[in-house]
């Protein structure tokens, strides 16, 4: 006979993905999260892919509480009433589905009841932070023996997902057989159970942490699909490395075609992080974001110089016109000497270049003439 336990398996939040949105007038924060992998092997303990496959959308619109609900030190079902008053904040979970051979769920958080609860408030806080939160799924299953020729000693049968519970502070460590927990069997009777943590949060955390920090310092626009396919690259280097102690040895090798691919995708994600990669993408960001700024001011620059030598050109003539220098010393003169020397050539503000000089009986001959060189 199978054995019945409870298994809650620790996971690590996309905080950094949260999102606000409003529904039904109420203020929503919305959470991605992940769970179970196909076929991965925790605590001695296989979750087949098929097995997960007729039980994940029993997570969906499941609670979400804080922390594991307990009474008297026992786990009890998140979804009986002592469960939900021992833990509830106002968030469960939506929108559960498999993508790559995970399982992926959003978490959802009604914002204004959440505030009212301590757990809520410590969330909330959490998430505007950018701090890492945990997630831990629990779930009942029947433990089925086996050899332990392919690495492991239990298969888990006939899952149910209770709940995908939050979980912030707690320490990270997680060691089989941390409590007990209650169980309603068919006949309706409680029956006290073993309780399992397990976690496989380890190559989540970095993984989820280098890929968001990578993806930052690209450009924004670029930053989601870049996220998407650097982690969709790297969890599929994964979970194929994860699953490979289980298969058969000959399995193992790859082929030729097959190393080539994995070889293609390592060559591009080490092209994408070389630092001058990066460089290059935000110099050419910031390049493309100014030439709008800098083409106007040019623009602005050559209307500016046109202006000023149209108005040099004009004063240049008045100053020749009315006698106060010649034409080759005016073309000499700065704009700035132009307009101060115009300001003589205005109609009673010309003042003599000699005080001694007697105009020549108003005739029509220059006024002023140039001395003769001497020697």
């Amino acid at each position: 006979m199978n054995k019945h336990v409870r298994v809650n398996v620790r996971s690590l939040a996309n905080t950094k993905a949260a999102r606000r949105e409003k529904r039904n007038g109420r203020d929503l924060m919305i959470i991605p999260s992940a769970t179970l992998p196909d076929d991965v092997v925790m605590n001695d303990i296989k979750y087949p892919a098929d097995e997960i496959e007729r039980s994940y959308k029993s997570l969906n619109r499941t609670p979400a509480p804080f922390g594991h609900p307990q009474v008297g030190g026992v786990f009890v079902s998140a979804r009986e009433p002592e469960g939900i008053n021992a833990s509830w904040v106002g968030a469960w979970n939506e929108n559960v589905r498999r993508e790559n051979g995970r399982v992926f769920l959003d978490k959802v958080i009604d914002i204004e009841f959440a505030k009212q609860l301590e757990g809520g408030r410590t969330v909330l806080n959490a998430v505007d932070k950018g701090e890492p939160i945990h997630t831990s799924t629990g779930l009942l299953c029947e433990l089925e023996n086996c050899d332990g020729s392919e690495g492991h000693k239990f298969i888990a049968r006939n899952i149910v997902f209770d709940h995908d519970a939050i979980l912030i502070g707690e320490d990270g460590a997680a060691t089989p057989e941390q409590g007990v927990g209650m169980f309603v069997n068919a006949k309706g009777e409680t029956e006290e159970i073993e309780v399992i943590n397990s976690a496989f949060e380890r190559a989540d955390t970095e993984l989820d942490w280098a890929v968001d920090h990578l993806a930052r310092a690209l450009e924004q626009r670029e930053r989601a699909p870049m996220m998407e396919r650097l982690k969709s690259a790297i969890l599929e280097m994964f979970t194929s490395s994860e699953r490979e102690p289980s298969a058969n040895k000959e399995k193992a090798d790859m082929s030729k075609e097959q190393l080539d691919a994995l070889s293609a995708k390592v060559d591009t994600l080490s092209e994408a992080i070389k630092p001058e990669t990066l460089a290059n993408s935000i110099a050419e960001a910031v390049e493309k974001a100014v030439k709008p700024l800098t083409d106007n001011l040019t623009e602005l620059q050559n209307a500016q110089k046109a202006k000023d030598e149209a108005e040099l050109t004009e004063l240049r003539e008045k100053i020749v016109k009315a006698n106060l220098l010649d034409k080759e010393t005016a073309d000499e003169l700065t704009l700035n000497a132009a307009r101060k020397l115009a300001e003589k050539a205005k109609p009673g503000k010309a003042a003599a270049m000699n005080g001694a000089f007697v105009a020549d009986g108003g005739n029509d001959k220059p006024a002023f003439t140039l001395p003769k060189v001497e020697g």
